[in-house]
């Protein structure tokens, strides 16, 4: 895990309120963080917060082979997810140094301490056995997260259901929930974990340190125990040296935290378990509060609609008369001159109606006459189209007239053939006349055509 270190600063804020046995949070200095345990709809699914710290924990089993050395036991299965979803220091999809201890510590939490009867997961011996494979994903990081995941490990497992089997013979015959009630594990204790972090060669002690609070610790001590005050594993870890008091006084304050634990967790699987023969809400679903946004709750008003028809008249009467709707419209420019009004007029218009002065709502669906010709319009541009077809028609002689000197040009002169009988090319040398002449002689008959278009042009700009 690589994390952003703290400053100079931040870490001497730390170190000085832990001596003045001062918190951030506003806990003292053996105090837990508030547990809160939530279910989901399936069996086996639950989620742990403690704090920000969140872990969530889903069961599930299978039938497979057992292992050769223990043919008459089941098999267990831990699995702990860090991602950067919980925390940016986070990596995915390697094993680092943090991962590695904490499912080995919870491994000898879980598995090594017999919580859970083995045997009790066989089916066939030597063939088929129930194997239970735990996986857990850390949420959110803030601290502690060994206690968090152990609590939800246990309270997974005790809140799991197994299909009930059958066997005839050599065949085995699971049933589905409907046909027979899940079978439950056979739990002996409930291991829990408990964190300890020192401070100043363990001169001060903490119980259940935040994420702020590991970065700076000299070491950390984990008890598991359960209720029975039997202590389960132990590790300790870090750079300060512990004495055996030390030790003793972490196991004192393990097992009044373990009770308290295991009291809550007693209580959670049993609400849950009233909640689902009720028939009431149950899972993530009864974890919403109601006092969020996110409760989709709302309380139901009473709507008296007695009197609807007077309140409407009354409302009516107080109301504003409309303002006054005018026939035609009324533009209130300062600057319209007779161009504007013309363009107007040539367009059409359905009765338009002024709400209010200044404004105009023009047409009413129906089809615009924009774009069509009145019908001197149409008159001037038959005449042009007339003329530009014979300005055409004398730009087609001239150059007829060039083609046919070209010709007799061409045939005055004398053919020159070839002496070989191989070659029979027909040589013509023609005079080539200068494209400027051509040229010219159409540019300036295209001339006159031009500049009367020119002037009819400008005569109806001017008219407008």
């Amino acid at each position: 895990m690589k994390a952003t270190p703290l400053s100079n600063c931040e870490r001497r804020f730390l170190l000085r309120a832990i001596q003045e046995k001062k918190r951030l949070d506003g806990r003292q200095c053996y105090d837990y963080r508030n547990i809160r345990v939530s279910f989901g709809a399936d069996r086996g699914c639950c989620m742990v917060e403690l704090g920000r710290t969140r872990v969530l924990a889903q069961v599930s089993c299978e039938l497979v082979p057992p292992k050769p050395s223990r043919p008459t036991e089941g098999v267990l299965f831990f699995n702990l997810e860090l991602s950067p979803m919980a925390a940016p220091g986070l990596e995915p999809g390697r094993q680092s140094e943090l991962l590695v201890s904490l499912n080995r510590l919870l491994e000898r939490c879980l598995r090594d301490s017999k919580c859970i009867e083995t045997e009790s997961l066989c089916v066939v011996a030597g063939e088929k056995v129930w194997q239970i494979r735990l996986d857990m994903h850390l949420l959110n990081h803030d601290g502690n997260i060994t206690d968090a995941a152990s609590i939800a490990g246990i309270v997974a497992l005790c809140h799991f259901r197994r299909p009930d089997v059958s066997v005839q013979g050599e065949e085995v015959t699971v049933y589905t929930p409907e046909e027979r009630d899940p079978v439950p594990l056979s739990i002996h204790h409930m291991p829990i974990c408990v964190s300890f972090a020192f401070f100043h060669q363990g001169t001060y002690l903490l119980v259940d340190p935040t994420e702020r609070e590991e970065r700076v610790m000299d070491g950390l001590l984990v008890i598991a125990m359960n209720k029975h005050h039997e202590i389960c594993t132990i590790q300790s870890s870090g750079v300060v040296m512990l004495l055996p008091d030390q030790i003793l006084r972490c196991t004192k304050i393990t097992a009044v935290k373990v009770a308290e634990i295991t009291e809550l967790i007693q209580k959670a699987l049993e609400n849950d378990q009233k909640a689902r023969k009720e028939g009431g809400k149950f899972g993530f679903a009864e974890s919403i509060p109601n006092q969020r946004i996110t409760a989709f709750k709302m309380e139901s008003a009473a709507v008296d609609t007695n009197d609807v028809e007077e309140q409407a008249g009354e409302i009516i009467a107080k109301a504003d008369p409309p303002s006054e709707v005018f026939a035609n419209p009324v533009l209130h420019t300062q600057n319209f001159t007779s161009k504007h009004q013309g363009f107007l007029n040539s367009c059409s218009f359905a009765n338009p109606v002024v709400h209010t002065p200044g404004t105009a709502q023009i047409g009413e669906g129906i089809e615009s006459s924009w774009g069509d010709l009145e019908e001197s319009e149409k008159e001037e541009a038959v005449e042009e189209e007339g003329e530009s077809e014979a300005a055409a028609f004398e730009c087609e002689k001239v150059e007829t007239e060039d083609t046919s000197t070209l010709r007799e040009t061409k045939s005055d002169e004398p053919i020159v053939l070839s002496d070989s009988e191989e070659e029979e090319v027909v040589i013509l040398e023609p005079q080539e006349l200068p494209r400027k002449t051509r040229t010219q002689t159409s540019s300036k008959q295209e001339n006159p055509s031009k500049k009367a278009f020119n002037k009819r042009r400008r005569k109806k700009r001017t008219s407008r």
